[in-house]
């Protein structure tokens, strides 16, 4: 069930959502990945779809004493998505997440500009946006970007992602009006368990990827 590496993972999904697109369920697609890792997803996904090849940046909010351990997530100019249940239980308050939330969001307008160059964000309006990532875990960070997109008010949004925690999978059916996993193992524990190759990815191979689209 494991993925040699992202762009395996993405000529998989690729296959699905080509057929959805012949089955007219797709169109006028524009894809969006979320980077750095879902870029490499995205990009055999763009190109298989014969689609422009974009990014919506999102930030996942981590714990203070613990920066993996997230407790929430934000996109764009958007107030952060936080996780209630998770700030009850390690008792943390709103105020306490300032300093860290600007972190991140200085964090988020650095990558956006830096990914865009100068371009402007692509009008949505009218368009099947196919949001991918290489996993879902906890779904925070897809939530937050589901939810961007959805205010932008595209004709219809698909979350696609090779694999994902079942709970996550289902969550977010909510947010999206098609989920597409194609692996939801119940054992799931970490995204990079189901890639032999999960190797970091940097800002210089998301320039590069976009650049094939762009």
């Amino acid at each position: 069930m494991r993925f040699r590496d992202r762009r395996q993972a993405g000529g998989e999904l690729a296959d699905i959502l080509r057929t959805r697109q012949h089955e007219g369920a797709l169109p006028r697609p524009l894809v969006l990945a979320l980077p750095r890792g879902g870029v490499a997803v995205a990009r055999e996904v763009a190109r298989a779809l014969d689609a422009p090849l974009d990014v919506v940046v999102v930030r996942k909010i981590g714990a203070p004493f613990q920066e993996e351990l997230g407790v929430g997530a934000m996109a764009g100019d958007e107030v952060p998505l936080l996780d209630q249940d998770a700030l009850r239980h390690l008792g943390l308050s709103e105020a306490a997440l300032a300093p860290v939330i600007e972190r991140e969001r200085a964090e988020l307008r650095r990558r956006e500009r830096l990914y865009r160059q100068g371009r402007p964000a692509p009008d949505l309006s009218g368009h099947t946006v196919i949001v991918v990532d290489d996993g879902l875990a906890t779904g925070s960070t897809a939530r937050a970007a589901l939810r961007f997109v959805r205010r932008q008010e595209p004709e219809r949004v698909v979350l696609a992602v090779p694999v994902g925690s079942p709970e996550a999978a289902e969550s977010l059916r909510a947010e999206a009006d098609e989920v597409i996993c194609l692996h939801r193992p119940a054992a799931f524990m970490a995204v990079g368990l189901w890639y032999e190759n999960f190797d970091q990815l940097t800002d210089r191979d998301v320039l590069e990827a976009l650049r094939v689209r762009l």
